[in-house]
Order: C-alpha cells, then sequence, then structure tokens
C-alpha cells in the first residue's frame, strides 16, 4: 500500500470575511505572530512525512507561491549584512527536497472542485487535505501525522473531526460514527444540517486523508447551490464502497476562518514564542488584572 506523500492546500478561496485586509492579500498569508497560515499548514504536512505540496490557487494568490519560492535578492541582502540567524529562517521555510506545484481553480465552484483540480497530480495515490483556514496545534506531535500513522494500519480514508456545540452543526460538515475494535467508523456524513436534524455534533475540521478512488465519486457529484461540488457529497458517494474512519483531533484547533478564531490563536501563539512569549505573557496578565 502506498504512502500518504502528498497534500492539497485547496487555497482560493476569497477570503471576505477579512476585507478589507484580503482586498490584495490571501487570507492564507494573513500571519500568526511570524508565519502566515499556509506555512503553519505545510509545517503540519512536513512534519507527517508529506513531500509534494499541492497548492489550488485562484487570483491574486501569487503571494503564496512567491513565499515558498527563493528569494534572491533578499538572501543577497541579509548575507551582505551577515545577518545569519533570519537568513536560516528564510532558507528553513520549506526543505529543498519538497516539490510545491501550483494548480489554478479557474472558478469558485466548491470544495469538492477544488480537491478534484488535483486528480492530474495526485494520480492514483492516498493523498491529504489540509484548510489553512484550520490551525491545530498538535503539540508535540503533528495532528496530520496521528492521521498518516492511523492510514499506515488501516489504509482507509479518514477524516479529522471534532465536538462543536449543538447549536454551531448548520457551519460544519457534520459525521455519524460507529466505534468498533478501536477505530472510528463513519456510517454517515450530512452538510450543514440545522442543529435539530444533525447527526452528531461531531464536525469534520480540515484534515483529511482520502484514497483516489474520491475523485471518481467528485466526478459525478451533482453540483449543488451556485454549482458548487461538494466534498461532503463525494465523502458520502465513496464511502457507500469503502470504509471512512473518523479521527478525533488531539491537538487544539483555532479557527482562523473567523476573526475570533483569529485572535484566539494569534495569542496563544504569542504567549509561547521563543522570542517574544515571556514578555508577551505578561503583558496579557497585566491586561485581566
Amino acid at each position: 500500500m502506498q504512502k500518504v506523500r502528498k497534500a492539497v492546500f485547496p487555497v482560493a478561496g476569497m477570503g471576505t470575511r477579512f476585507l478589507p485586509a484580503t482586498k490584495a492579500s490571501p487570507k492564507e498569508m494573513m500571519p500568526v505572530v511570524d508565519k502566515p497560515l499556509i506555512q503553519y499548514a505545510v509545517e503540519e504536512a512536513l512534519a507527517a512525512g508529506i513531500t509534494e505540496m499541492i497548492f489550488i490557487t485562484g487570483r491574486n494568490k501569487r503571494s503564496i507561491e512567491d513565499h515558498f519560492d527563493k528569494a534572491y535578492e533578499l538572501e543577497v541582502e541579509l548575507e551582505a549584512k551577515n545577518k545569519q540567524a533570519l537568513l536560516e529562517i528564510l532558507r528553513g521555510i520549506i526543505p529543498k527536497s519538497v516539490s510545491c506545484i501550483y494548480i489554478r481553480q479557474p472558478e469558485a465552484l466548491g470544495l469538492g472542485h477544488a480537491v478534484l483540480c488535483a486528480k492530474p497530480v495526485v494520480g492514483d495515490e492516498p493523498f491529504a487535505v489540509i484548510l489553512a483556514d484550520d490551525l491545530i496545534d498538535g503539540g508535540s506531535t503533528s495532528e496530520m501525522k496521528r492521521m498518516v500513522d492511523v492510514f499506515s494500519d488501516t489504509h482507509c480514508s479518514i477524516l479529522g473531526v471534532e465536538q462543536v456545540p449543538q447549536q454551531d452543526t448548520g457551519s460544519y460538515g457534520i459525521v455519524e460514527i460507529q466505534d468498533g475494535n478501536g477505530r472510528l467508523k463513519i456510517t454517515n456524513i450530512v452538510e450543514k444540517p440545522k442543529p435539530e436534524e444533525a447527526p452528531s455534533n461531531l464536525a469534520v475540521v480540515g484534515r483529511y486523508i482520502l484514497t483516489p478512488r474520491i475523485f471518481h465519486h467528485l466526478q459525478h457529484v451533482q453540483p449543488g447551490k451556485g454549482g458548487e461540488i461538494q466534498l461532503t457529497d463525494g465523502i458520502f458517494a465513496l464511502m457507500q464502497e469503502q470504509h471512512i474512519l473518523a479521527h478525533k483531533i488531539i491537538g487544539t484547533r483555532y479557527d482562523c476562518g473567523s476573526k475570533l478564531g483569529y485572535l484566539k490563536a494569534t495569542m496563544a501563539y504569542g504567549m509561547k514564542h521563543g522570542e517574544v512569549g515571556e514578555e508577551f505573557s505578561a503583558y496579557v496578565k497585566g491586561l485581566k488584572a
């Protein structure tokens, strides 16, 4: 069975909830302390042993490509000024052994369509999907690494899930699970159900490992509102012929697609930052007082 070597990052969204900050800059490039959201997502994939990063981009997303590219002029300037520490940080954004591939999504036709755009590059391999909006602090172990380890044992598609307040089910794909032999098998998945109609309060939260069979189903999914192809619909179809597992997220998730979640992440990461964490923590405690 093939290993998970490839990760897909759907980054074509317009980020309207963060306007005007996202008018000319991608929301994935918004920094949490000193790294953009997309870098945290890529670092999580790297820690899981993934070596091919596939970005599904759209208009005004060139800065993502530039971020992971070599910056010759900046490196020369830092070297001339003997700023070796900054130079190492710059060169360490992504290892030389890792490939970055960029695919343009011509229209915003949903998450399922964005994943389908990766088919020519993913081919017949299992792959990860990581949504940079969901920043997950996995502690000493990358959350995607935990999921890759489960895949190595089971060879099943896996969805990262987390309990959410019942009143929030309308913002997520919600799963129903069956516990058996220490694994959580998904028996149903519903896209954004009303709280009274939700099969549970277990929400899919931006981490997936999928078998390549998902592409077949995404090609045959009927588009919904606005012509969008929902990844949830493709997963439901895949579930009819393959087992799909749920992985309960162990780390702390920050919903950086919302202003409040983004602020919480900035505070949490700021307080543990190696350079400013101690002083910032003292400042925050002073505010509380």
